[in-house]
């Protein structure tokens, strides 16, 4: 597989739905991404080929060409909108790279854009006269219903089939907040303030004694054990945005660009319905397979996990340290934007492989991985090299 210069990154702060973000739609959160990738990496608008955008909650439309025409891009620039829930800031990614690939462009933008606190209102349309419109908060996912589970019900129910206790899930949301917060000071340089807010807003104090007191949001128990998810335990609804500037090879050369890293693959897989948040243990192992990478000896290694059972046994399952993920606090302390969540994880590997360039030496490695309702997973592999 092609490795594709990186010549930018950037995201917002990711705010809980509600929060300081609530009056921006995708376009909004995404267009002063557009402007600091550009400046960083010295361009003009009209350089850009495509726009891929990730995005899960818009409800038709494309906010992809949205963006680009609101970022000032040349009306020429195509836009794709790419929906694959979760999965779908990583997968826009990939897809871009793609046209990198078939010659269909040189220059591309790419990544996740989640407004939640702007989502249509969603209504089942009425099958006979006189009968009302259905509001409904989850579509399908699969063509099953028994299948097809809510996701905090699949999540606790994992956890009570993995014998995963409430007590470690909150000692991961615990842990979460606390890296997140103590990573605060070198988070500035990935985000680019927007409505006034220049830090992720979510992370906060915790410790285990207040978290046992927090309300259940989904009961679930194994031989007699209490295997319930805390609110913390669950990454709360949230909007951000993220997004990469990528190009060719040939681009870079007759531009005079110079790549600060490389993005080296990708894998984007399906799994149970039933058991979504495993499909990101799936997709890492393949990623580790294809790029023949041990996880074990990665520079950075991102996970968005959703919830804190998750997080828990994807480290069980891969054979890793919990301290070898997730830093900086992973999306539990963060939220999640849905269509967002997954470049917003590769932003911070990308920006924690370019922390660590001066005292390595060396091309250093990173990937982010993440679950999608529906049973899909996703990761990504780049590696940076200063």
């Amino acid at each position: 597989m092609n490795a594709w210069p990186i010549l930018a990154w950037a995201r917002t702060p990711v705010a809980p739905v509600g929060g300081a973000l609530a009056h921006c739609q995708p376009h909004a959160l995404a267009a002063p991404l557009v402007a600091r990738l550009l400046q960083q990496a010295g361009l003009a608008p009209a350089a850009v080929d495509a726009v891929v955008l990730g995005n899960a909650l818009g409800a038709g439309g494309n906010p992809a060409r949205v963006l680009a025409l609101a970022a000032g891009l040349d009306e020429r620039t195509s836009a794709i909108t790419l929906d694959s829930q979760c999965c779908a800031g990583l997968d826009a990614i990939t897809h871009a790279c793609g046209l990198l690939a078939l010659g269909q462009a040189e220059v591309v933008i790419a990544g996740g854009a989640e407004a939640w606190s702007r989502a249509p209102l969603r209504l089942h349309r009425p099958m006979q006269p006189g009968e009302e419109a259905v509001a409904y908060e989850q579509p399908p996912f699969t063509p099953w219903p028994g299948r097809d589970p809510d996701m905090l019900q699949a999540a606790a129910a994992g956890a009570a089939r993995l014998g995963l206790p409430r007590s470690a899930q909150d000692a991961w949301a615990v842990d979460s907040h606390a890296r997140a917060l103590a990573s605060r000071g070198g988070l500035m340089n990935e985000i680019v303030p927007i409505a006034g807010l220049h830090q992720d807003a979510y992370p906060r104090s915790l410790n285990l004694t207040r978290v046992a007191r927090m309300p259940v949001v989904a009961h679930a128990a194994a031989d007699g054990m209490d295997c319930s998810l805390s609110t913390v335990a669950v990454s709360p609804r949230a909007d951000g945005a993220a997004l990469l500037l990528l190009a060719t090879p040939a681009a870079c050369a007759r531009l005079g660009l110079r790549p600060r890293a490389h993005w080296c693959g990708a894998v984007s897989l399906g799994g149970a319905p039933e058991s979504p948040m495993l499909c990101a243990i799936d997709a890492a192992r393949a990623a580790e397979q294809q790029s023949g990478w041990r996880l074990q000896n990665l520079d950075a290694l991102e996970l968005h996990d959703a919830f804190a059972a998750q997080g828990l046994e994807f480290c069980s399952a891969l054979g890793l340290q919990q301290a070898a993920i997730n830093r900086g606090g992973g999306g539990l302390a963060r939220g999640h934007p849905i269509g967002a969540s997954g470049a917003i994880a590769l932003v911070r590997v990308l920006a924690q492989l370019a922390g660590q360039a001066g005292a390595a030496g060396r091309a250093l490695r990173g990937m982010a991985c993440i679950a999608g309702a529906g049973g899909l997973g996703a990761a990504t592999w780049v590696s940076g090299e200063w």
